[in-house]
């Protein structure tokens, strides 16, 4: 009996089909990657380095876009802000690093809404937008001291670390508490242990820990120590990730000075550090 002819035709379309299926997939994965993009500079007043995921590091100017994995590194003379494609803003202080731990927002997907950061050092001033608005409690800001939650607010966050002298000054508190017989040091005691006075070490030689100021809304400090919401006009202070967080009666010293550009909506005519204004999305790729 004859064995039945084989259809190379049929093969062959098969083998384009399967080929057409593994494009397919690599143009999903591309979408994938593509919708890793967190947000956009807007604003510079210097140089801003990106820390890629993958150990790259990126030199970014205005219209640089920003990915999720992220970690930005202003300058000592850099102020610079970030629009994250729900509308939300963070403006960075000098000299800060912040990590964009994962943001991903669709706006016909509320279920996927994720907004996570982790300040390592310096400050920043953030304005909430659509994610914080409709999933609160889907955005999360971590510090080495307390982890921040919104209500929907525009808030300043400064972590000041501990480095020699504020260590010093924080010993010399407690001791000076201890000798007043009260038992441990008290959070609210260490913010107003005069340590927040003007030129006396990083951010205003204030004692070590994180700070914060709310402009709008509301906000929650949380830690091992315990959790303090915080409202509108108020200043609030978590020295550890043991002592619980707490409300200070006036501003600590905290200050947040953007050039003037920066009031602006707009990245028009602002300043950079872009030498031809075109909008690069990097100027310079080390690794």
């Amino acid at each position: 009996m004859k064995r039945p002819p084989r259809c190379i035709a049929t093969d062959a379309l098969t083998l384009l089909a399967q080929l057409f299926v593994c494009l397919a997939l690599l143009g999903q994965g591309g979408l994938v990657y593509a919708a890793s993009i967190a947000g956009t500079v807007t604003h510079l007043s210097g140089p801003l380095l990106a820390k890629k995921a993958d150990g790259a590091v990126k030199v970014l100017s205005v219209k640089s876009s920003v990915e999720s994995g992220d970690t930005l590194v202003t300058e000592k003379d850099t102020y610079a802000r970030v629009k994250f494609i729900d509308n939300s803003e963070i403006t960075l202080r000098p000299g800060s690093q912040l990590k964009i731990d994962s943001f991903v927002f669709d706006e016909q997907k509320q279920e996927n809404d994720n907004a996570f950061f982790s300040l390592v050092k310096g400050g920043l001033r953030a304005v909430t937008g659509a994610l914080g608005k409709r999933s609160k409690e889907r955005f999360g800001m971590n510090t080495p001291t307390a982890t921040i939650g919104i209500r929907g607010t525009i808030f300043v966050a400064e972590y000041v670390p501990p480095d020699a002298a504020a260590v010093a000054s924080y010993l010399n508190a407690s001791v000076a508490a201890a000798g007043d017989a009260i038992g441990p040091l008290e959070p609210l005691r260490l913010a107003q242990s005069g340590l927040g006075a003007p030129g006396g070490g990083a951010i205003g030689g204030r004692a070590p820990g994180l700070y914060v100021q709310v402009l709008d809304g509301m906000i929650h400090l949380t830690n091992n120590g315990g959790t303090q919401n915080f409202a509108a006009g108020q200043f609030g202070f978590a020295p550890s990730l043991l002592a619980p967080p707490v409300i200070l009666p006036n501003n600590p010293g905290i200050q947040f000075a953007p050039p003037p550009a920066f009031n602006t909506s707009s990245a028009g005519g602002q300043n950079s550090t872009a030498s031809n204004g075109q909008g690069n999305n990097v100027d310079c790729e080390v690794r």
